[in-house]
């Protein structure tokens, strides 16, 4: 069995090929960075119009939450708006319904509330609405099922409702789904895009560290002492002859 030596040949070798595949990813980082930063950060944001989706309450009875029909354990209460009109948002262990805080009657979260959520979110056309059994990709950081209302305007954009809550969740468009891509190159997460300490970029980043000392062990054997000869020579004392 041949044995291996570590010498400068060998960690050139490595080093060379080791460089190039780290390289392309360097690539991909100073790119990405750069687009990102040169993006509008509103934008990016992906709030939609920004107007106010809060609403004061109206004066008035409210239904007796006691009344209300139990089918198991209620864990909490919430009094908010819909729109301009109170509901009450009642919690349990099997999840959440909407009740009508002056009727008591239950709420169904349908297509028609998902529009009216999200048409407070943006003034565009709607164009289209589906439902959808779980997050995606653009409304990853939300739970549970949801109302997507795509919009015709510039951004394509999307409000994304919540199918229990009613709540709306998030707004996203084409300058925030462009800073998304390039969010999963830097970040080297192509499944979830949400996560920056995954085993593949860990690897990467030994990799780099490697990549640099190996480098900088490389520049140090590539001296000789020929190289260092101009710095001999100025520092050579002048010697000088008198004459009597």
């Amino acid at each position: 069995m041949k044995r291996i030596r570590l010498t400068p040949l060998f960690f050139r070798r490595i080093h060379k090929w080791v460089g190039l595949i780290l390289g392309l990813q360097f690539l991909l980082w100073a790119l990405s960075g750069s687009v990102m930063a040169l993006l509008d950060k509103d934008k990016v944001g992906g709030h939609g119009g920004g107007m106010s989706h809060a609403h004061a309450l109206p004066a008035g009875e409210y239904f007796d939450v006691a009344a209300l029909p139990r089918g198991e354990p209620v864990t909490g209460v919430v009094l908010r708006d819909l729109g301009a009109r109170p509901v009450y948002e009642v919690r349990a262990a099997g999840g959440t319904r909407l009740v009508d805080a002056t009727s008591g009657e239950d709420i169904r979260v349908d297509e028609q509330v998902a529009r009216d959520v999200a048409a407070m979110m943006n003034e565009a056309p709607i164009r289209n609405v589906s439902v959808l059994a779980k997050p995606n990709l653009e409304s990853r950081d939300h739970e549970g099922a949801m109302w997507r209302v795509d919009f015709a305007d510039a951004e394509n954009s999307s409000a994304y409702v919540s199918l229990d809550t009613a709540r709306f969740l998030v707004m996203r468009g084409d300058t925030w789904r462009t800073w998304d891509f390039f969010w999963m190159l830097h970040n080297m997460d192509y499944v979830n895009r949400k996560s920056f300490n995954h085993p593949l970029i860990i690897f990467v980043a030994f990799g780099a560290l490697w990549l640099s000392g190996t480098g900088f062990y490389l520049l140090f054997k590539s001296f000789s002492r020929a190289d260092f000869r101009w710095l001999r020579r100025r520092r050579k004392p002048v010697v000088t002859r008198s004459t009597a």
